[in-house]
């Protein structure tokens, strides 16, 4: 079997005609980006290191204790950068899974309107309307479910 050192042609002889083979450059130059610059491997240039808008000092792996930032004091989401509420998930949950025919998680929370249309269905319909205030409940617990502020609910009680 002559030659063949997979796409690159013969070990130690000189590249096929045509490229160097299999994701080289056939002119032996490292790859130009549209500006004239050689390209770097992976996603930044070497040296520079982009800054993560959502680390907060004290964060955990930063080795250094946490420090409440000021004007949110239960933390940030981590997703949005929003702070955390000073309601609890976890109470208004069981609020409303309980108490939900009175509108007592979404009182909670600060809807007020909501708390009333729950009352007003639950009522009206002679408590088949519960369920709305079971399943939003149950949604506290799982979802994003915000304060009447617009700042998520915080983990924990």
């Amino acid at each position: 079997m002559q030659g063949g050192g997979g796409y690159g042609g013969p070990p130690g002889g000189p590249p096929p005609p045509g490229g160097g083979g299999y994701g080289q450059n056939p002119y032996g130059q490292p790859p130009q980006n549209p500006y004239g610059q050689p390209q770097q491997p992976g996603y930044a240039q070497p040296g520079y290191q982009q800054p993560n808008p959502y680390a907060q000092p004290g964060a955990p792996g930063m080795g250094m204790a946490p420090v409440p930032m000021p004007g949110a004091p239960f933390g940030v989401d981590p997703m949005t950068g929003i702070p955390f509420s000073d309601k609890s998930k976890v109470i208004a949950g069981i609020l409303q899974i309980f108490l939900g025919g009175f509108g007592a998680g979404r009182f909670y929370t600060g809807h007020t309107g909501i708390a009333i249309a729950q009352i007003a269905v639950s009522w009206l319909t002679c408590g088949l309307g519960v369920f709305w205030p079971i399943i939003d409940g149950i949604m506290m617990f799982a979802g994003k479910v915000t304060d009447s502020d617009g700042r998520p609910l915080r983990d924990g009680t």
